[in-house]
């Protein structure tokens, strides 16, 4: 008879607990180590047993993966839920990692029905999630470290900080390197300046004079030697950090964009975008979303998912929307940019968000407003598997008529 399984992981062991699937008898309970030789003997055992299902408090992960591989079909269950569940079977207050890998277990067994199975995806698809998560991993290092940076300057050095718009792009990091104190840069006149953008590719966006002026404009810190040298020897250290960073976003950026377009699936999503340089914005959503149809087998599903579907929150006469906490914060906010990119000029997202800032929501709840709408739109192209043509779509063609 086939049996089910639960798995309690951790970092360096992993508890399981399989069961038969139709009378619920304890077959194994066993504690596995997190090492090549500890995960190949978990999935003997499964194997051995026939297990068909095992659940999992985690959506990802290298077990995950390992289970995904061998056939197994995968169910992960909020941490939340399973919290909830043990109740069912104690009396006391009492937890283990063996006790939590018998309540997946009979989570397994006894709700199946209730929780949806993982849907493996494409090779392609996880490295274009997993390009466009490290470089969204290293934008959040990067402001953090442009923050401290600028901190450090507004305390000694403001010029060096205001002179470029930016003071984590590359040509600001550079000059700063070069002129980590007010002393260094005593000297530095338009000409000069000017040979030192040559150099380093300016855009060229201001004159060496403007850029000049925006230097001595800035106010003057009073700083003593010791204090000056300890805070130029700050600045160089974190801007030696900014740098790797920068660069390797610069060049995620380029094999996003290329994962992109060479996926069967690219074009479906950049047609939601006027500009192409909106690629990024395109290959979250494509990486968030995926491409196993079935992970999603409706547009209100899509919509909850992403967060931008209401919770509803009823009780006696009273009936209230309160916000979505739980999901992809990730995917939440691809859609979040997708609506407040296409309110600016697309006619259809512009009315959906000016109706709804007219029954008074404020503008981030006006834009989950019209990002639940573009989902079903997302959805019925995704699912279709063609590119988004304005041409089809009836509720802006219908705007357009009545405007007309």
């Amino acid at each position: 008879m086939p049996a089910i399984c639960g798995i309690d992981w951790a970092d360096e062991w992993h508890d399981i607990c399989i069961a038969d699937l139709e009378t619920g008898e304890l077959l194994v309970e066993q504690r596995f180590a997190h090492d090549e030789a500890g995960v190949t003997a978990l999935l003997g055992t499964l194997t051995e047993h026939d297990v068909c299902r095992a659940t999992i408090e985690r959506p990802n992960g290298l077990l995950v993966g390992r289970l995904l591989a061998a056939g197994i079909a995968v169910v992960a269950i909020h941490p939340n839920q399973v919290k909830a569940a043990r109740d069912r079977f104690r009396a006391a207050g009492g937890k283990s990692d063996r006790f939590d890998a018998f309540v997946l277990c009979e989570l397994a067994r006894t709700d199946s029905h209730r929780f949806a199975v993982l849907c493996p995806q494409s090779d392609e698809t996880v490295a274009l999630q997993a390009l466009c998560r490290t470089r969204e991993d290293l934008v959040q290092a990067r402001v953090a470290l442009g923050n401290q940076l600028r901190a450090q300057l507004d305390a000694f050095w403001p010029g060096a900080a205001r002179i470029f718009a930016e003071v984590d792009s590359q040509i600001a990091l550079r000059f700063i390197e070069r002129y980590p104190t007010p002393a260094e840069a005593r000297g530095l006149g338009p000409k000069r300046l000017a040979r030192f953008l040559a150099r380093h590719g300016y855009c060229g966006r201001r004159s060496p004079e403007a850029l000049i002026e925006r230097l001595r404009a800035a106010p003057v810190a009073v700083c003593g030697d010791a204090e000056q040298e300890a805070r130029r020897q700050t600045v160089l250290a974190l801007v030696s950090c900014l740098e790797p960073v920068v660069a390797r976003i610069a060049e995620l950026t380029s094999e996003i964009k290329g994962a992109l377009h060479a996926h069967p699936d690219g074009q479906i999503f950049l047609a939601f975008f006027r500009d192409p340089k909106s690629s990024l914005t395109a290959a979250g959503l494509l990486g968030e979303i995926g491409d196993n149809r079935a992970r999603y087998p409706s547009a209100a599903a899509l919509a909850a998912d992403a967060g931008h579907a209401p919770v509803a929150v009823e009780s006696g006469k009273q009936r209230a929307a309160a916000f979505r906490w739980a999901c992809d914060k990730r995917l939440r906010t691809h859609v979040c940019v997708l609506a407040d990119a296409t309110r600016h000029w697309h006619p259809w997202a512009r009315d959906v968000y000016v109706r709804a800032r007219a029954r008074g929501q404020d503008h981030p709840h006006a834009i989950r407003t019209l990002g639940r709408a573009w989902c079903r739109v997302l959805w019925r192209c995704w699912q279709d598997g063609v590119p988004y043509d304005a041409g089809r779509h009836g509720n802006l063609n219908r705007l357009v008529a009545a405007e007309g």
